[in-house]
């Protein structure tokens, strides 16, 4: 059993699958730590400052929604911590399991492969390749 759980979540329906997982490897007296990272742009020429701030608060509100829906999945007697954090996914997924102690992330894979993914990028990957304590990796279809 696990007495810190960071779950990652960026409000899809995968990242609510981690709950499942995540519920069964707590410890009586245990915490879930939930995180969602928002991105960060910068402005450009061919953007505003107004439009960039307006995009950055959109990303940052999407975020904290994200960890209060999955917040929500838990039952009252879990104890729950969760964090919004703003940069890089992966490094921001590591930092926050580092902080706060955390012994194991459980983290969702989006099934994504072949081009889609190499254009995106995997987030879940990074985690999986970086992080200096256990991940679980949720498969989903």
């Amino acid at each position: 059993m696990y007495k810190k759980i960071l779950l990652p979540t960026d409000g899809s329906d995968y990242a609510e699958q981690e709950v499942d997982r995540a519920s069964k490897l707590l410890a009586d007296d245990g915490e879930i730590i939930i995180v969602s990272v928002a991105g960060k742009i910068t402005s450009t020429a061919f953007q505003s400052r107004r439009k960039v701030r307006k995009i950055n608060e959109r990303m940052k509100k999407e975020a904290n929604e994200s960890v209060a829906k999955m917040e929500k999945l838990f039952d009252d007697s879990v104890n729950v911590k969760t964090i919004v954090e703003t940069g890089f996914a992966a490094e921001k997924i590591n930092e926050v399991a580092e902080r706060e102690g955390a012994d194991l992330i459980v983290i969702a894979s989006s099934g994504k492969s072949g081009l889609h993914r190499f254009i995106l990028g995997s987030v879940t990957e990074k985690v999986l390749k970086t992080a200096d304590i256990d991940v679980l990796l949720v498969h989903n279809d």
